[in-house]
Formats: C-alpha cells, sequence, structure tokens
C-alpha cells in the first residue's frame, strides 16, 4: 500500500530551508538532503535548489518552467499568509525592513500548521510552487559573500527583474532592499578590471548603482576602460530618458493668452460650452436644442519663453536625484518656448547650462561627493531670474546647509516673495529613502512651498502645470 506524501511537511522543510540561507547565510546539510529528495520526487531539476544558476539559465534549460515562474502570485500567496495570522520572526536587518512582504509569505507557510484552515487541500502542486519560490528569493536574497563578477551580477539583475514581475503593483515594497542589494554586489565587484574586458563589460547590465560607482571612479579610468564606462553611462541615460520623455511629452508650454481670439475650426469646438450656453433654446415640443451661438476654446499661446533654472547638489548622496533631474532638463530644454539653465554645487557652484541639451556631457563633468554650500549657488542663479512672474526654480538636495541654512533660506524666500514659483525636491538616496533636514522642512511649509518627495514623476508633473 502506498502512503500519500506528507506535503505540508515537505512544503515546510523547502522553506526552512529558505530561511535558513536568506538570514543564516550557510546551508543546512539535513535540510539541503531532505530538499534534494523533495525536488527529485517532484520531478523537477536540482538546478532549482542552486541559488548560483540564474531563473534565465533554468528556463533555458528547462523551457517548460518559464510557465510556472511566470505564473507565481506574490500577491495572492501574501494576503493567504495575512489570513494565516503568522508573521516572520527573522533578525537580519539588513534584509528584513524592506522584505518583510515576502518575509511574511515564506515564515508564514513555514509555521502554518498552527492554522488548520490554511492547510486545507495542500498538494504536491502547492509544494512544487514551494520550491519554486524559494528559488526565486534564495537568487535574490541570499547574496553570499566575497569577490562578484559581471556575470554573477547580470544574473542577480535578471533574477531581481522575475521577482518584480511576481510581485506587480506591489514591487515598490521592496524597491529600497533591492537597490541596496544591488549596491552592495556592485561595490564587491574589481570594476576596473571589469571594464578593462570588453567581453566582461558586454555583460554588465547598467542601473543606477553601477553608473553611481562609475561616476565616482571616472577620473581613474582610461583606455578601454574608460570607454566602456562611457559607453554604460550613456545607454543608462537613454533608457531613463525614453521613460521621462514618455511623461513629458505631453507638456503643452506656455499660458493661454485670452487677448486672441479663438480659431472658428471644428477641433476647438468647445462642445460642453456650447451646450450649456444654449439651454434656454431647448424646444420641449420637438425635443431639440436650438443652436445660435458656437462656443470655441481658446488656444493662443504667450511668446515669452518660460525659464527654468534647476540646481542640483552634488554632495553625498544626491547621485539619483542628479543622474534624473539632469536628463529631466535636458528633456524640457528640448521643448519650444522654454529657457533651461543647469546649476550643479558642492563647496563651489558650476554652470553647466551650455551643455544642458546634453545630459552624458554634464554628468562627466560633475564630481559626485564632498560638502555644499547653497549660498554660493544661489549666487549663481539669481543673475539668471530676470522675469520672476515667467520663472520657475527647482532645487534639488537634501538642505542640510548647517551654519549656511539660515542665509539660504532668506535667500530663497526672498526669491519667492519677487514672483518666482520655486519648487524644492527632497533628496533620493541609493535606497530610495527621502532624506531632508526638518529644519528646512518645516520653513518650506510655512512658505507654502512644501518640499516634493524625490519621485521624479511629482516633479514632472509641478512642472508642467508652471509651463500650461
Amino acid at each position: 500500500m502506498t502512503t500519500e506524501p506528507n506535503h505540508e511537511a515537505r512544503r515546510q522543510v523547502l522553506y526552512w530551508r529558505l530561511l535558513a540561507g536568506v538570514f543564516a547565510g550557510d546551508n543546512q546539510p539535513t535540510l539541503e538532503q531532505a530538499s534534494a529528495g523533495i525536488v527529485d520526487d517532484l520531478g523537477l531539476p536540482l538546478a532549482v535548489l542552486d541559488p548560483g544558476i540564474s531563473i534565465d539559465n533554468v528556463v533555458q534549460r528547462y523551457p517548460d518552467m518559464r510557465s510556472e515562474f511566470d505564473g507565481l502570485d506574490f500577491t495572492e500567496r501574501a494576503e493567504a499568509a495575512e489570513a494565516g495570522g503568522t508573521e516572520a520572526k527573522a533578525g537580519h536587518a539588513d534584509v528584513q525592513t524592506d522584505a518583510d512582504a515576502d518575509a511574511t509569505v515564506v515564515a508564514a507557510d513555514a509555521g502554518a500548521d498552527e492554522n488548520p484552515a490554511v492547510l486545507d487541500g495542500i498538494g504536491a502542486a502547492d509544494v512544487r510552487t514551494a520550491a519554486l519560490v524559494s528559488k526565486l528569493l534564495l537568487n535574490v536574497f541570499a547574496t553570499g559573500s566575497g569577490q562578484v563578477s559581471a556575470t554573477q551580477l547580470s544574473g542577480w539583475q535578471s533574477d531581481a527583474n522575475w521577482l518584480r514581475r511576481c510581485l506587480g503593483e506591489e514591487a515598490g515594497s521592496v524597491h529600497g532592499v533591492l537597490t541596496g542589494l544591488e549596491g552592495e554586489l556592485v561595490s564587491r565587484m574589481r570594476l576596473r578590471e571589469v571594464l578593462a574586458d570588453p567581453h566582461l563589460a558586454a555583460q554588465l547590465t547598467p542601473s543606477m548603482s553601477l553608473i553611481e560607482q562609475l561616476l565616482r571612479d571616472k577620473h581613474n579610468l582610461s583606455g578601454v576602460a574608460l570607454a566602456n564606462a562611457k559607453r554604460l553611462i550613456r545607454r543608462y541615460i537613454d533608457e531613463v530618458a525614453e521613460v521621462l520623455r514618455t511623461q513629458v511629452q505631453q507638456t503643452s508650454v506656455g499660458t493661454v493668452d485670452r487677448s486672441v481670439p479663438p480659431k472658428r475650426i471644428l477641433r476647438n469646438l468647445d462642445v460642453d460650452r456650447t451646450i450649456w450656453k444654449n439651454l434656454p433654446n431647448w424646444n420641449p415640443n420637438d425635443e431639440r436644442l436650438y443652436v445660435d451661438r458656437l462656443y470655441y476654446r481658446q488656444t493662443a499661446k504667450r511668446t515669452v519663453p518660460a525659464r527654468m533654472i534647476v540646481v542640483v547638489d552634488q554632495s553625498g548622496s544626491m547621485v539619483d536625484s542628479m543622474v534624473n533631474c539632469t536628463i529631466l532638463a535636458s528633456i524640457f530644454a528640448g521643448l519650444p518656448k522654454v529657457d533651461v539653465h543647469l546649476i550643479a554645487y558642492d563647496t563651489r557652484a558650476l554652470d553647466l547650462t551650455p551643455w544642458v541639451h546634453d545630459p552624458f556631457e554634464v554628468l562627466l563633468r560633475t564630481n559626485l561627493g564632498g560638502g555644499n554650500d547653497g549660498p554660493i549657488a544661489m549666487a549663481m542663479a539669481q543673475p539668471k531670474i530676470t522675469d520672476p512672474k515667467n520663472t520657475v526654480l527647482v532645487w534639488i538636495s537634501d538642505f542640510y546647509e548647517f551654519d549656511r541654512s539660515q542665509p539660504l533660506f532668506e535667500s530663497m524666500e526672498a526669491v519667492h516673495r519677487s514672483g518666482v514659483k520655486l519648487i524644492p525636491v527632497g533628496s533620493v538616496n541609493s535606497s530610495g529613502h527621502q532624506s531632508v533636514n526638518p529644519w528646512f522642512r518645516e520653513r518650506f511649509k510655512a512658505l507654502g512651498t512644501p518640499v516634493l518627495s524625490g519621485r521624479i514623476q511629482k516633479l514632472v508633473h509641478e512642472l508642467k502645470n508652471f509651463l500650461d
């Protein structure tokens, strides 16, 4: 008589192995042996247990498994875990803070025996899913130690993308930890040696963490290594620019000039206003609306160019803001009727306006790190304000000015009072966490110009509102 396998126990073995791999960082022989037996019995390849083999490699070797990985739905599993009423009890601080959603799923499944309702109907398919989930999470979160190769980094980036797809709309909840893990992997690479080898450099996938390292190290590169670094930076800029350009492309520049009569053409016809204004002509007997006047939308734009002055703090952890806002400035500079000026500063200010149309050249001219002196940047920006009512000043910084805080804020307040549209934008570090000096945050709020979060989408929205 054949005994039905205990699917509950088998699934728990796989998840306890996952927890040991992520939070303890080592292999447990008993769990490894038991997991190998389970995977073999399920008809899965042993590659599923090897975190050194990427998901892409697995599905390349075993094409039938692609649909299974594509079908993983972490949202449904998180809801089931919440219903089970159990929580992750892991103490790995580097991962736990931003990966609670994933750890909760794992721990809830592993300890689900406390809630029989959650276990009802568990079968071989659930154990198989547990094996695939374990594979994906181990690949992403168990990054090990020691030197990292270009192939390993590329594989990890691919696995992280698999996880993002599985999480769907919830991917934002682990953005910070994934960015942090990627930055750690990049820092463990012998990047200069990789860049000097065209074959290895070609395996690198540009990301913010990698671009940050390249910008910080660009002065130490030469020859083939420098050429490969520039290629990666330009490739990343082009990818980000494509995304931002999509958000900006609908921007209409200039405000409507009410003094210019609207063109009486069909596309300018204001149907809603025409109906509303002619309602007194409604004839209830024949149920018809008689229109004796047509109304048209005014579309004439002002001819005075709007001036946009973008000031970016390039000190400390301002890399994300520096890269994104430099690209964004170049996109707006390409629009008609927008005069864009770009200033970067640390302890000195640098006018990058001549290169504002080429973010690649701008980034190569910046020097990340060091201190910051906001008043010096303001001294360079103020002479550019010739028409306050038609000028927007975007200031991207964490605003940690220390003894220069009061003079910088007073000059910003004066600029705002003159009629300039002031948009302070908080910094975003490589982990995606905003850090803004509370002293400035409170005063900007009282001034009626609250600090925007570092999300570039909000800045795009504010600029579009000003330019429309």
